[in-house]
């Protein structure tokens, strides 16, 4: 089956000779390292099977946050983390957007205007959720940043996972959303806009925005999670570690040509789409972050400094009412990932043995692809 990394190597070379001097460093960093994950650049090690003799050797993985093959195992961690704070209570997920006509501007200054994104969607949810016609109170809120279709066009967007619910002002009480409504959507979309071109404006004061913008719908997306806070969870920690396509979606790499699948969210139904191998890899690039951004971030409850009184709130909420059998609490055991039944070091010719490793390969880096 091919793979993102075999696509790197076999154009790579072709793209950054047309591209090269326009690339981001990121850029670069995720073309070189996906193309050279698990071969000798990286090194590896040579183990030994202490019952049966067995030599075996394995090369090292890249570790870039952008690599499909990397982090299986972060990404378990990171939703079992996640799993830990949720409170029992309903939950609901909204999906901030921003109109096409800003695309262009936030992906030539994406550290700024990233971060904006996701600080003015949690700030006007957080603003308006302290209306007490609605909470009334504080709200906790992650915010994951995607920037991509399923078929990998640019789209910037944040989706934020929120209890549906807060704490009081005096911190003694838990105010409940009501069922199947948290905030109204339209107010929450003026609000968001107004603080997005705000802070930006503030950030790039140079810099001309187009008064459209002010006329064009920016769309705001609020539902309850019918199905539980946690298929949102894994939705999102799917791309945690990694961004806008897998392996797996990759049918064939033939005449200069990329074919994939995806889920065409009007028509419902898996689609087919062929690009050029250059079109290809620009499309997966353009959505590899700044180095060092964080498309991860924590606001009200679950800022780092309050995270620590969600015990006494869970507490709270056990006390008052019964769980939700939709939500999973700390009380919930984690779910292990599936290699966990069988020892990473076990060996996979008798099944009996250890893997003992005898040899370190040094990491070895080789010319770009």
């Amino acid at each position: 089956m091919p793979e993102i990394a075999d696509i790197f190597r076999r154009y790579g070379a072709e793209y950054l000779e047309r591209f090269g001097a326009a690339m981001l460093p990121s850029h670069f960093r995720a073309l070189r390292d996906l193309a050279e994950c698990r071969t000798e650049s990286f090194g590896g090690h040579l183990a030994v099977c202490d019952h049966c003799g067995i030599w075996r050797y394995s090369y090292h993985s890249c570790r870039n946050r952008s690599c499909p093959k990397c982090h299986g195992n972060d990404t378990d961690r990171w939703l079992n983390e996640r799993r830990r704070e949720l409170l029992p209570v309903s939950y609901f997920h909204l999906v901030f957007t921003v109109p096409k006509e800003l695309h262009g501007l936030i992906r030539t200054h994406q550290r700024v205007l990233y971060a904006i994104l996701i600080r003015a969607a949690a700030s006007s949810l957080m603003d308006l959720a302290r209306d007490p016609r609605y909470v009334g109170g504080t709200i906790a809120v992650l915010c994951v940043l995607h920037t991509w279709t399923r078929a990998m066009v640019y789209h910037p967007h944040v989706h934020c996972l929120v209890p549906g619910g807060g704490l009081s002002n005096e911190g003694r009480s838990w105010l409940p959303a009501r069922k199947r409504f948290l905030v109204p959507v339209r107010a929450l979309s003026e609000i968001f806009r107004a603080k997005f071109m705000e802070l930006a404006r503030r950030a790039l004061p140079d810099q001309m925005f187009p008064e459209s913008v002010w006329h064009t719908p920016w769309v705001v997306y609020s539902k309850p999670t019918i199905q539980g806070a946690d298929k949102v969870l894994m939705y999102l920690a799917r791309y945690v570690h990694r961004i806008a396509i897998t392996n797996n979606r990759i049918l064939s790499v033939n005449d200069d040509t990329v074919t994939f699948r995806y889920k065409d969210s009007r028509k419902r139904r898996w689609t087919i789409m062929t690009l050029s191998a250059l079109e290809f890899i620009r499309r997966f690039l353009q959505h590899v972050l700044p180095a060092g951004f964080h498309k991860v971030r924590f606001y009200g409850l679950l800022a780092p400094g309050s995270r620590g009184r969600l015990p006494q709130i869970r507490e709270l909420l056990l006390s008052t009412s019964p769980p939700n059998p939709h939500q999973t609490t700390s009380a919930t055991p984690d779910r292990q990932p599936a290699q966990a039944q069988v020892k990473p070091s076990t060996c996979p010719q008798c099944q009996v043995g250890s893997l003992v490793v005898v040899l370190f390969v040094p990491f070895r880096r080789r010319a770009p692809p």
